[in-house]
């Protein structure tokens, strides 16, 4: 049996868990599932190894997870991660393969030219020419694109703005960027020059007529945002589509809503963490093996 304490019980590298033998014991003992137990821990390699495949199992959970969320579009779109160690180089799903069947070994990394350094298949130009300067500019390490429906039928409207009229809205306020000139299909590296310009300091982009961009630092945040951001947008469609007037909340509470309590006992880097795993423990029951 594993150390407790020991790094392969660690595979997020979000953050070390308390681990508290008897409650893993009992977990056996009951026949399940212990929420607070790490998922697909890494063997015991070299740093630079373990961080290199966690991000890949990452990055291909997530796609899988936006195919059960409902924001994938077949095969189009992308999400990339910036290789550890090497900032300017990218893994993305090689184009053609559905998001639900991505799996750790399947990424492909590439380069802001456009090259394949490592993997099988050749790079779409969007994601060339979106991503690699988003990663570039912004100093993101994750980089998430989709035509979600919620976010993208909030997009088609003259006044696009997500309202700070729920809980969920209030934390994305005075985050979130706004393009309100679709270009037209990416095709050239100036294009997402022109989104990070944009973008500047925000960790989500509105692109109007378009899509949506969530950026992280790790695969857990960025999709948490993304996720996130689809209910909030979903909610305000809803309620838009009553003809009411919205209840706008205010500054002061949307305040309170930003700068949690001193006494919350999990930080947002432990939710982040904590709705990984718990959607990686979804996918090994109904989509397993996007860790091989």
């Amino acid at each position: 049996m594993a150390d407790l304490k020991s790094p392969e019980l660690h595979g997020f590298g979000l953050g070390r868990l308390n681990f508290d033998p008897y409650r893993v014991v009992l977990s056996h003992l009951l026949n399940c599932v212990d929420p607070f137990m790490s998922v697909h821990p890494l063997p015991t390699v070299g740093a630079q190894d373990a961080a290199v495949q966690e991000v890949k199992i990452h990055l291909a959970a997530a796609l899988r997870m936006a195919v059960l969320d409902g924001f994938e579009e077949g095969i189009d779109n992308h999400f990339t991660a910036c290789v550890p160690g090497h900032p300017n180089q990218y893994f993305v799903l090689p184009f053609g393969l559905h998001w639900s069947e991505a799996k750790a070994s399947d990424m492909m990394i590439f380069n802001e030219q456009g090259q394949t350094l490592e993997g099988q298949g050749v790079v779409e130009l969007s994601a060339q020419s979106i991503h690699a300067p988003l990663h570039r500019l912004t100093g993101a390490k994750v980089v998430l694109h989709t035509h979600q429906p919620w976010a993208t039928a909030l997009n088609m409207l003259q006044d696009n703005r997500l309202l700070p009229a729920t809980q969920t809205a209030a934390f994305f306020h005075g985050r979130i960027a706004y393009d309100d000139t679709y270009t037209g299909l990416a095709s050239s590296l100036e294009e997402g020059e022109r989104l990070a310009a944009l973008m500047g300091d925000k960790t989500v982009l509105f692109m109007k007529n378009h899509g949506v961009v969530t950026i992280g630092d790790t695969v857990a945040q960025a999709y948490r945002r993304l996720y996130k951001l689809e209910k909030a947008c979903q909610t305000q469609v809803l309620a838009m589509s009553t003809g009411k007037a919205l209840n706008i909340l205010s500054d002061d509470v949307i305040q309170r809503v930003l700068h949690p309590s001193g006494n919350d006992r999990h930080p947002r880097g432990d939710r982040e963490r904590l709705y990984f795993e718990a959607n990686m423990r979804i996918l090994d029951r109904i989509n397993p093996g996007y860790a091989d």
